[in-house]
């Protein structure tokens, strides 16, 4: 139905009236002067109808406008009176347009004071979270020590142009709430793990009342840095304590750099050995047990680091303080033999062993894959070195072994290994321990079992739940762990001569012959691999460089600069060899007075590459790890992506900045 009939047929006075309309004209035709009476009375009606129209108008207009004179004088009187401190102020100059009464008391201001600006009440004041198109102020803002939280908006005056835009904002006290939120926090429980790296070895040989003269120093120790923290310490084992504290003091303790790692080093025994202290803190868990895990897992990534730290985990990653100084031996004949004696088994239990390092492997990665191909040899099992043909550090090591009809065809790309795996063989990672550094990451997702045996230290990231994990910082490489490993499950016989020299060129090439972070057990080694028939001429023949290589070297150290007296920086604005790089930082350690060398060139995939040696106090891998980098004390390196050198150069600079001023 039309809508136009409708509305004309509804009940209505317009209705009746057209009703009677019909009637007069219907009249006509029977009597005139009745029509003529009804026209008349219908005039007067419509005339009565149209001034009760008006009147009514009249009085409802009369009725809104009170209403709106009603609300207009409440809604003033609820801003005047609004129980929450409240104001109005432009968003150019922040000077304040109105504001209650309510927000001039809690500024200490008796009278409304519509000059001033929001920055001369409230210093700290800043309105970028209004411009930012937020509603609200990030955290809370102190005023005559009261806690506020801050809501707002902005409006725009159509009446007034030149006004133009102006934040209002409402300030809701949270004083109490925020103190019970921090005293919340501040109480939440720290589990810390106290460890002794070097006991064994500080009262080695000593007699029953040296040995506890030894252990009640550092028992003090303890005590004295514990106490004034409002919780407890036991000890749990004999070089290992617990300690419960709240999260309150952590912060202090964090500012002191855990000076009890520092203060245990006046704990010394007769024979000059320095006492070391580790430190795991586990925080953020959601009870106690939880944070006894994460203390757990801190402990033992500073004592794979090589101790002499405290590390801290929450919930998400690590925190590290202290490590600068030389790793802390903890190696032993007797946890070689139980490594090894473990991975043999575990080799001889897989169908096929994959043995895989770093992305451009080096003779340190190719050799101990070497020695551990002759462990699954001596298994009778299948094995492949894993690595990229073409982008790698080895190729005159790789070429050599190629030669040999044991390793025909041993070395694979990591697609290849992949389509090779199956449910029981064995993936072993060598001289890396993070996921993102290994050759092919897809493979280490792809394999159950993995194997892990490296001599960096461990950074923040790194392999999870391997079936076997071979960490000793303190080895000058990782073919030197392998060394050990290959004396106490095969026969000398059984290594062939290309892997023993292999091995040599790893070892040589990670102690710059036999220079830098070289211990006994470095030496034992060497001598265990020169019995097998290494020789040192074939070994300083795969550690030549072409000429070309020589000149890029010496050109890399032309541009070198000293910085802050002891490092020296070389940064390059054209894309590198990396083994070059590494190779002229380790040429300009033989600059005297230079501690530390670190050079820089970018890739090109957009980033910068960072190689740093050390030979001095300086440790590389710490001032790195601030890079996102990695290593160990002499030898480290970063990789930053989306980068361009400028910014990496400033980075560096600021992170040895930092290290130094520390």
């Amino acid at each position: 139905m039309n809508n136009k009939i409708q509305r004309f047929i509804e009940p209505n006075t317009r209705f009746y009236l057209a009703v009677m309309l019909i009637f007069a004209v219907a009249s006509f035709f029977f009597d005139v002067r009745l029509a003529q009476a009804e026209l008349a009375v219908l005039a007067l009606l419509v005339i009565y109808s149209f001034i009760m129209s008006r009147r009514k108008r009249r009085e409802l207009v009369a009725y809104i406008d009170s209403i709106t004179y009603d609300v207009q004088n409440a809604k003033n009187d609820t801003l005047l009176n609004f129980p929450l401190p409240m104001v109005v102020f432009k968003l150019d100059d922040r000077q304040i347009i109105w504001g209650n009464q309510v927000f001039f008391n809690i500024c200490g201001v008796k009278r409304p004071s519509f000059e001033s600006r929001m920055t001369d009440l409230v210093p700290d004041f800043s309105d970028k979270w209004l411009k930012e198109g937020k509603s609200q102020f990030p955290g809370t803002l102190t005023v005559s020590g009261r806690k506020y939280q801050i809501h707002g908006n902005i409006v725009h005056s159509a009446k007034d142009t030149e006004q133009g835009f102006m934040g209002i904002t409402y300030w809701v006290d949270v004083t109490e709430y925020d103190n019970i939120r921090l005293e919340y926090q501040n109480s939440r429980p720290i589990v810390a793990v106290i460890a002794l790296d070097n006991l064994d070895e500080l009262i080695k040989n000593l007699p029953d009342r040296g040995k506890n003269d030894i252990r009640a120093q550092l028992d003090d120790k303890i005590t004295q840095w514990s106490d004034g923290k409002g919780g407890f310490v036991r000890r749990i084992e004999r070089d290992r304590y617990l300690f419960v504290f709240e999260a309150r003091y952590l912060e202090k303790m964090t500012a002191e750099k855990f000076s009890l790692v520092e203060d245990a080093h006046s704990v010394i025994n007769p024979s000059g050995i320095h006492a070391t202290v580790s430190i795991g803190i586990g925080r953020d868990g959601a009870d106690y047990a939880e944070n006894y895990h994460f203390a757990a897992l801190a402990i033992e990534m500073a004592l794979s680091r090589g101790g002499d730290q405290a590390v801290i985990k929450n919930r998400f990653t690590f925190e590290f303080f202290g490590g600068r100084g030389a790793e802390v031996e903890t190696r032993t004949k007797v946890r070689s033999r139980v490594m090894a004696n473990a991975l043999n088994e575990m080799i001889a239990d897989s169908s096929q062993v994959f043995v895989m390092g770093h992305k451009h492997a080096d003779l340190d990665a190719i050799g101990s894959a070497t020695g551990i191909c002759c462990i699954a040899r001596k298994n009778g099992k299948k094995y492949h070195i894993v690595v990229d043909p073409e982008i790698n550090a080895a190729k005159s090591l790789i070429n050599m072994l190629k030669a040999e009809p044991e390793y025909k065809d041993v070395f694979i790309t990591p697609n290849e290994a992949i389509l090779k795996a199956d449910g029981r063989c064995l993936l072993v990672v060598v001289d890396t321990n993070r996921p993102e550094q290994v050759e092919d990451e897809n493979l280490l997702l792809t394999c159950n079992r993995v194997a892990v045996i490296d001599h960096h230290r461990r950074a923040a990231t790194y392999i999870e739940n391997p079936v076997l994990t071979l960490y000793e910082p303190y080895a000058s490489s990782v073919c030197e762990l392998v060394a050990e490993l290959l004396q106490e499950v095969v026969e000398q016989s059984d290594i062939l001569l290309c892997e023993a020299e292999a091995m040599m060129a790893g070892i040589v090439l990670d102690t710059k012959s036999f220079t830098i972070r070289t211990g006994e057990r470095t030496f034992d080694a060497a001598a265990f691999l020169r019995r097998a028939g290494a020789d040192t001429v074939d070994v300083k023949r795969l550690l030549q460089t072409d000429f070309a290589s020589t000149v890029e070297r010496y050109t890399i150290m032309q541009s070198a600069k000293i910085y802050r007296d002891s490092i020296a920086v070389s940064a390059m604005k054209e894309p590198q060899d990396r083994v070059v790089a590494a190779q002229a930082a380790d040429e300009l350690l033989n600059i005297s007075g230079v501690e530390a060398s670190i050079v820089l060139f970018p890739t090109a995939d957009g980033g910068v590459t960072i190689s740093a040696r050390s030979i001095g106090n300086i440790n590389v891998q710490v001032l790195l790890e601030q890079l996102g980098g990695g290593g160990n004390n002499a030898a480290a390196g970063a990789q930053l992506k989306n980068t361009d050198l400028r910014d990496a150069v400033n980075r560096l600079l600021a992170a040895i900045d930092k290290y130094l001023d520390e």
